[in-house]
């Protein structure tokens, strides 16, 4: 205990902004905490920007009635040819490219959160069905996909 009395007595003091007296240890502390504020901004930066350049995960409702399965998604801003739809009898995959518009050149952005790029979502469908009957509908920003249900075929089985 003695050894810590007398390590603060031996340090410097220099005012902070109050113009309290701050030892050499209390800066260094400060300065340590100001440096991990800093570096926590930049990680958050870097964050945000690898999160520009994953894809995204498109949000679906999936509909489920006797005859048919279908599935909605919103894609504004979004063109016809650029959605691609994947189906097998019992998985569906879609996926969009959200391209960038820039209207307006050197400006800064306060905050950007729109994303850009690619968005993809596959799903495991709750019923086998018709590939080859199925539709899909792009209006408005909305896209629905009707999946008709495949007719389950029931199998007898002889005992040996």
């Amino acid at each position: 205990m003695n050894d810590k009395i007398k390590l603060e007595s031996s340090t410097t003091k220099q005012d902070d902004s109050a113009g309290k007296k701050k030892s050499t240890t209390e800066k260094m502390i400060d300065d340590v905490v100001k440096n991990i504020k800093e570096m926590q901004v930049d990680l958050e930066n870097k964050i945000s920007e690898y999160g520009k350049k994953v894809p995204s995960k498109l949000n679906i409702d999936l509909i489920e009635s006797r005859e048919t399965i279908t599935v909605k998604t919103d894609l504004p801003g979004v063109k016809k040819e650029d959605i691609n739809i994947e189906l097998a009898e019992s998985n569906l995959t879609i996926s969009a490219k959200f391209e960038e518009k820039i209207e307006v050149e050197d400006v800064n952005y306060l905050r950007k959160e729109r994303k850009y790029g690619e968005a993809l979502r596959s799903v495991n469908l709750p019923a086998h069905v018709i590939v080859e009957e199925s539709s899909a509908n792009f209006e408005n920003g909305v896209l629905t996909i009707n999946l008709p249900k495949a007719k389950k075929k029931k199998f007898n089985v002889e005992i040996d």
